[in-house]
């Protein structure tokens, strides 16, 4: 996954799992998942508590779709094929599977639209700075590759409504975790980050009376926490999740409070990219992506990728 980080200066457009990717407005299922901003005058700060076991809520799937702003069904007619075009190794989003062909939880999604739309459905791997230019020249249809929604971007394509988010937040050893983050709570707490991230530029704003520290990557700040050099890291909540439930991390850590999304910081959200201009396959790729979540299908499939909920 690192490595795919790396490749991707691009993705910084991500809003950044992953510098191994939805508009605030839209998360009208996020209240399970306790979404937070900091507040002004919280009461006091609660006791640390301290926690034996990975956090695992099935309860805590976003949800990214209003009930209350049902899309039409449109005219799908001209629709036979849709050519997903996604990127080569962004485990567990997109990956070579064992029996070599494109897997994931874009791919898995990707499938599951065609068939809500009930067209053919076709995956091409390609690495991520060149798919675009692919999209662009008619060698695909739709991106569907964690590619972060931005104001560059749409210059050149055009997305669906998000289907999912990189929220931010905050870890801590287990035992020392707080059910709830508010900036007050963390005044004099020593607080490990990216330096030069979004993550950063966070805390700098909001978390005024933390001791921040910065580390040049993730395996110095995870470290950190582990060592206890810092009380808390904060960063892309995805990647976290994965760490705290690998054998990297030892069993050392678990989320503190919940996600932090706003998007000034932590972008728009993750979208499928059409060409511009391709309004019949992108109001088909929101249609179905409501019916999805709707039918329950989007939490069995978030489910089987993320043990560890990032929300």
């Amino acid at each position: 996954m690192a490595s795919s980080q790396q490749a991707k200066s691009f993705k910084s457009v991500r809003g950044l799992l992953a510098g191994l990717a939805v508009s605030v407005c839209l998360l009208a299922g996020l209240a399970s998942a306790n979404a937070q901003a900091p507040a002004k005058q919280p009461p006091s700060a609660p006791q640390a508590t301290p926690q034996t076991a990975p956090q695992a809520a099935p309860q805590a799937v976003p949800g990214f779709w209003d009930p209350r702003r049902r899309p039409e069904r449109p005219d799908l007619s001209r629709l036979t094929v849709i050519r997903f075009l996604t990127e080569t190794d962004y485990p567990p989003f997109n990956y070579t599977g064992a029996d070599g062909n494109p897997a994931g939880f874009n791919v898995d999604l990707a499938r599951v639209l065609c068939e809500e739309i009930k067209v053919t459905c076709t995956v091409q791997m390609r690495r991520f700075e060149t798919l675009v230019d692919a999209l662009t020249s008619n060698r695909g249809d739709a991106i569907i590759a964690s590619m972060a929604v931005s104001p560059q971007l749409r210059a050149r394509v055009d997305f669906t409504d998000p289907y999912y988010r990189v929220p931010a937040r905050f870890v801590s050893r287990k035992d020392a975790v707080m059910p709830e983050i508010r900036p007050e709570y963390l005044e004099g707490k020593k607080v490990g980050v990216i330096a030069g991230s979004a993550h950063e530029a966070y805390l700098k704003a909001m978390f005024t009376d933390a001791e921040q520290h910065p580390y040049p990557n993730d395996d110095a700040m995870r470290a950190a926490l582990r060592k206890g050099e810092v009380d808390f890291i904060f960063g892309d909540a995805i990647s976290l999740a994965f760490w705290i439930n690998g054998t990297d991390s030892g069993d050392c850590c678990a989320f503190s409070g919940g996600p932090f999304v706003e998007s000034r910081f932590f972008g728009e959200g993750i979208g499928i990219a059409v060409r511009k201009g391709n309004d019949v396959l992108r109001q088909a790729l929101n249609w179905a992506l409501f019916r999805v979540w709707e039918k329950g299908r989007y939490t069995d499939l978030w489910l089987r990728y993320f043990s560890v909920s990032p929300f």
